[in-house]
């Protein structure tokens, strides 16, 4: 006789229900946000500032065009010393205010008002345009561009979104801030006692890691500090006549062949063309300038050559025009420098022929390159064919 067969019950899939993650960890509040807050908001804002200097002295507004200021002759070096400087800075700074506020991401229900909308709005453009904007700064100055869009346009836009997130959030959050803006202030009083001995020593981990990070990449363009320069992707001394170099000449396509039998052309009521002996045979100026690059580093340097001045007025050109300077490089975005006349007619502005006393290498813009006063590097154009009064 045989046995009914008892089916088998297959086992249940269902999954036990997830809690909503909550933290009990300690210094999530807001008087360790504040604190570390105001110090990333310095940060931000001085890079900021001195991002738009940059910017201006790169791409002038059209009202500004003819006038830029060619003094302080190390003005951009300072400005864009202090633009990477304080970039670097502000990145451990947003990770340890990221790590304060972090818990509030899974706050319950996920719009209370207006204001609440507001400021989560606010902190999401924020954190995201944060990070994009400290770390594709970051690349930059390794020359790394894992992105298909163009860096300096993208970075510049960005930088207007970050300040205006910004300052949506501190207007948001002004109560909370100014109620915890103080050991003293009642907001910090109303927190437990026993968390200020941690909290200070966060904030005192927090101080050593910015002044580690500032020692150790300071000194590519702060050169007193360039003994301590372990973490920056340039040293001040590293490079051809104690001089680095970003483009090379076979990187922009200057050969050999493209410099011989060269001749400059310099445009104007009365143009001419002069070669590179006659050239040697005319006065000869020196001056001690640096060359201060977007990426942070910046080093002096003396360079010997002609006054541009002196070669314009050969030319006849206006004292107020507009100078185009042409490169002999076939591609690049700098390929083609508009001057100011307040650089133009700078007497330290030389077509330099030599750089710390000897004979400029190619790398460095043989046989003739620009070197002007508070000028970004990219606009310190190498391998000079031609130079227009426009």
């Amino acid at each position: 006789m045989k046995l009914p067969l008892k089916r088998l019950r297959r086992p249940s899939l269902r999954l036990p229900g997830l809690p909503f993650p909550s933290f009990s960890g300690r210094l999530h509040d807001a008087r360790t946000a504040t604190a570390v807050g105001r110090l990333l908001g310095a940060a931000i804002a001085v890079c900021f500032v001195t991002g738009l200097v940059s910017h201006v002295l790169q791409h002038p507004p059209s009202l500004l065009a003819n006038s830029l200021p060619s003094r302080p002759s190390w003005g951009y070096r300072l400005s864009q010393g202090l633009h990477v400087a304080s970039g670097t800075a502000a990145i451990p700074l947003l990770l340890v205010k990221l790590w304060t506020v972090y818990p509030r991401l899974f706050a319950r229900p996920l719009v209370r008002s207006v204001r609440h909308a507001l400021e989560r709005l606010s902190v999401a453009v924020l954190v995201a345009s944060a990070l994009f904007e400290l770390f594709s700064g970051l690349f930059n100055t390794a020359q790394w561009y894992p992105w298909p869009f163009s860096f300096v346009p993208v970075h510049f836009a960005v930088g207007w979104l970050l300040t205006g997130s910004l300052l949506l959030h501190l207007a948001v959050k002004a109560p909370d801030i100014a109620a915890h803006w103080r050991r003293r202030s009642p907001g910090t009083l109303s927190l437990p006692a026993g968390d200020g001995p941690d909290r200070r020593s966060l904030l005192a981990a927090t101080g050593a890691a910015v002044g580690a990070v500032t020692l150790t990449t300071a000194g590519q363009s702060l050169t007193p500090l360039k003994s301590l320069d372990l973490l920056a992707p340039r040293h001040p001394d590293h490079g051809e006549l104690g001089l680095p170099v970003n483009r090379t000449a076979a990187r922009a396509g200057v050969t050999t062949e493209a410099v011989r039998g060269w001749r400059l052309y310099v445009g104007g009521p009365r143009p001419y063309e002069i070669t590179l002996d006659e050239l040697r045979a005319m006065p000869q100026r020196e001056a001690t300038l640096p060359i201060a690059c977007v990426e942070g580093w910046s080093r002096s340097a003396r360079w010997t050559g002609v006054r541009v001045r002196d070669l314009l007025d050969r030319a006849g050109a206006p004292e107020g025009a507009l100078i185009r300077v042409t490169s002999l490089e076939r591609h690049g975005a700098y390929r083609v420098m508009v001057m100011p006349h307040t650089y133009a007619r700078d007497p330290l502005t030389l077509l330099a022929l030599r750089l710390n006393g000897q004979e400029l290498p190619p790398d460095h813009g043989y046989p003739a390159r620009i070197i002007a006063p508070n000028r970004p590097g990219v606009l310190q154009t190498k391998w000079v064919s031609r130079m227009e009064a426009l």
